[in-house]
């Protein structure tokens, strides 16, 4: 597999478990940049990056890069995205890959004009127990799946003055840690929803503190959700089926699955599929994303993210929600 020159921009706590998985898994990284000249400097000294820009915009106009990192708030995916493909670089940009469908059908349109892979960091789409779930559905094993229920739940400080809760930096729930919730149930429905019945709690700073999520496609499959950034829950998710379910709890990152198989009301035996390590979940996701450009394909993912694009679209339109720059 061939290495490339990753350049980074951002620096936050995100951009630190990047950064250790692409010295990992490159022994180097080309450069990172950062508006902030003394986040900037020392993030290069901890992490071994020897060239740096203040200037986001030179870093993307840097020839020797051949991958950008975006780990911004999520009001500036969307121009440094576009910069960098327009630029002739990949992408990889973390959740919410752009703040509305708008955006995302936007860069997406235009990677494919490049010729470029872009993707999202959802960590989830890497993780190799997914692998033996979803090869477990595809054999018939958990006969028809019908529901999928997903809980994602945390508990920030309360400050309105955090990007949490910042209305002009996208904040809220669904786009902070929707994304996963989101996408772990467009993994497992076979169709993309179409009904969407939703109710929000709204923050004093007017985002969605929380909020409750059913979705149902064509299929009749239901997707149910629950998100909370006042509220902590395990992060869980279960996928049932007319023969069985399975649990997997840290989502996200998860390294086991519990299958329960229940051929009928009054029998069930269980087994637990196992894979990965939570310490690796970055490394898979640079691992795979190097590999699609090798490939010259993403394996569907952006396809999984256009949809979760377009869902969580479809709950803000339910609760009415705009953020100003929509």
């Amino acid at each position: 597999m061939t290495n490339y020159n990753w350049g980074m921009i951002g620096t936050g706590w995100i951009a630190h478990e990047m950064a250790d998985a692409l010295n990992r898994e490159n022994g180097s990284i080309y450069a990172v940049a950062d508006v902030n000249a003394d986040m900037l400097k020392k993030f290069a000294i901890e992490k071994h990056i020897a060239k740096t820009y203040t200037d986001p915009d030179a870093l993307i106009a840097d020839p020797n890069v051949d991958v950008i990192y975006i780990a911004t708030p999520h009001t500036y995916h969307y121009p440094y995205i576009k910069k960098a493909l327009n630029a002739g670089k990949h992408v990889l940009a973390e959740k919410a890959i752009t703040v509305n469908a708008k955006q995302f059908d936007d860069v997406q349109q235009l990677a494919k004009h490049k010729g470029l892979i872009l993707s999202e960091g959802l960590t989830l789409f890497h993780m190799p127990v997914y692998q033996q779930v979803k090869q477990l559905i595809a054999s018939g094993k958990l006969g028809d799946i019908h529901l999928v229920q997903v809980n994602f739940g945390s508990l920030k400080d309360f400050d309105p003055k955090n990007r949490f809760f910042n209305k002009d930096l996208a904040g809220g729930a669904l786009l902070d840690i929707g994304g996963y919730a989101t996408a772990f149930a467009r993994t497992f429905l076979d169709a993309q929803p179409n009904v969407t019945l939703t109710t929000v709690k709204y923050f004093e700073t007017g985002v969605d503190e929380q909020s409750g999520i059913i979705l149902k496609n064509a299929d009749q499959q239901l997707a149910v959700m629950a998100l909370s950034l006042r509220a902590k829950q395990p992060k869980r998710g279960v996928i049932s089926g007319t023969k069985g379910y399975v649990e997997i709890d840290d989502y996200p990152r998860a390294t086991t699955a519990k299958v329960t198989y229940t051929p009928d009301a009054h029998t069930t035996t269980s087994e637990v599929l196992s894979a990965g390590d939570q310490a690796d979940a970055l490394v898979y996701e640079v691992r795979d994303f190097q590999r699609y450009i090798d490939e010259g394909h993403d394996d569907g993912q952006l396809l999984l993210s256009h949809d979760v694009s377009h869902i969580m679209d479809s709950v803000r339109n339910a609760w009415g929600m705009r953020f100003p720059f929509d």
